[in-house]
């Protein structure tokens, strides 16, 4: 089955289950937050929280902790008091791993992660519906936040529901060390009891064929239940190198959804987001200016946001624009030294399988003209360099030439998905 990008239409779904895009995911992608049951967030989040080194003792039991006894003895949260004393209840491992922080209503949504947040509210509605669900692209855009709000609302939903998240490196670990004390059948066993399971960066099992045999079983078991399964990856399925084709075959059997790199405007509105989550006072001119300057993925933005806001509080001084210039000041240096036209040219180059020389060539066949344009209309995006500046550095072109292929690019992106993906792909190779 073929990607589906955030510029898609038509029907989506793996077999049996095609659904309109124009209607429920759409009103999907629309909503603000995954509807809530009776049943307490603040009660399953304390239960997933990690343990502190002296919990304090425990309250009288009530019919909530109950229920939520009831829900962690299903699905492995470690809830109680460990240490004993009144009220206290034995305590239980920890499985699934879920971060209550990371749930749909702390997910920015835009153009770039619509379609993969509508995906996966519909998962959380109607288990099964595509299966699995597939979401692939760069770091930092979201998609564990997004498969950790999945679980947390299936445990919202069912207090009884078994839920797992897992990193595909953690998930061969456990593997190793269960052969390792002879019990990897109790392992197997619990993995195909699940209901959700959820496994990150499944990259991570190229070229461990023991682990891909084992995680197949289990993909195989969960999908014969109608269990749901979730599966990032930082590249298409096919572009795996390392996996066995009868696993690329399951996963294109699902529905696979890309996640882009947030665009100016979900820029904005993600440290706008993250600041009100925070406490701190964010102008709106200061996100703007952030956003504009760093645009590769979402932790980059965090991190340029907690450096502002720290400066502000070590300077005991308000937010301003001037102070994010001051305190970033290095971090923009950095970029703008790291990227120049030389390094896109041979970027554009390499990803298009050209010679870096066709980027200053005079010929103008189709195969060499989009890539040459691709770099032009990089170059302008990510570097300081003019327009004639570029030209010059594209054999000695003149600057209309330049701001044409500037503007052809970027009408093009807007209805080319593939092309618009491939810049993506680009922006963050160039990025790092």
């Amino acid at each position: 089955m073929r990607a589906l990008s955030p510029h898609d239409g038509g029907l989506i779904g793996g077999t049996g289950c095609a659904v309109p895009f124009g209607n429920r995911i759409a009103e999907l992608a629309g909503q603000p937050s995954i509807p809530k049951p009776g049943s307490s967030f603040e009660l399953h989040a304390a239960a997933r929280a990690p343990r502190a080194a002296h919990p304090p003792a425990a309250p009288a039991s009530s019919p909530g902790q109950a229920a939520l006894a009831a829900q962690a003895q299903a699905s492995g949260v470690l809830v109680g008091n460990p240490a004993g004393g009144p009220g206290a209840t034995p305590p239980v491992v920890d499985r699934t791993r879920l971060r209550p922080d990371l749930a749909f209503e702390s997910f920015v949504t835009g153009k770039a992660n619509q379609m993969a947040r509508a995906a996966a509210l519909q998962v959380v509605e109607r288990p099964g519906t595509y299966n699995p669900l597939f979401l692939y692209g760069g770091v930092g855009l979201g998609k564990t936040h997004l498969m950790h709000a999945v679980g947390n609302a299936y445990i919202e939903r069912s207090a009884n529901a078994r839920v797992r998240y897992i990193h595909a490196q953690e998930y061969f670990d456990e593997m190793v060390r269960s052969i390792q004390r002879k019990n990897s059948e109790d392992l197997k066993q619990y993995y195909q009891s699940l209901d959700l399971l959820l496994i990150d960066d499944i990259q991570f099992l190229s070229g461990k064929p023991r682990t891909q045999e084992e995680f197949f079983y289990t993909f195989d078991a969960l999908y014969a239940a109608r269990k749901q399964i979730i599966i990032t990856c930082d590249t298409y399925p096919k572009e795996i190198s390392g996996l066995e084709e009868r696993l690329i075959s399951r996963f294109d059997s699902g529905l696979i959804v890309a996640i882009e790199p947030p665009e100016l405007e979900m820029r904005v509105a993600i440290l706008l987001k993250k600041a009100e989550t925070q406490g701190s006072a964010l102008p709106e001119d200061v996100a703007f200016f952030i956003a504009k300057h760093l645009r590769s993925n979402v932790r980059e933005l965090e991190g340029a946001l907690l450096r502002v806001v720290a400066f502000a509080g070590f300077r005991d001084k308000p937010i301003s624009l001037d102070l994010a210039k001051e305190a970033l000041e290095d971090l923009l240096a950095l970029n703008r030294r790291q990227i120049s036209v030389e390094f896109i040219q041979k970027a554009v180059a390499d990803f298009f399988k050209i010679k870096v020389a066709e980027m200053y060539s005079k010929r103008r066949h189709a195969h060499i003209v989009l890539p040459r344009q691709i770099a032009m209309y990089l170059a302008k995006e990510l570097t300081q360099k003019s327009l004639p500046e570029i030209g010059e550095a594209f054999g000695g072109r003149d600057h209309t030439t330049v701001l044409h292929a500037m503007r052809k690019i970027a009408e093009q992106r807007q209805h080319d998905p593939d092309l618009n993906h491939q810049i993506h792909v680009l922006e963050q190779t160039l990025r790092g």
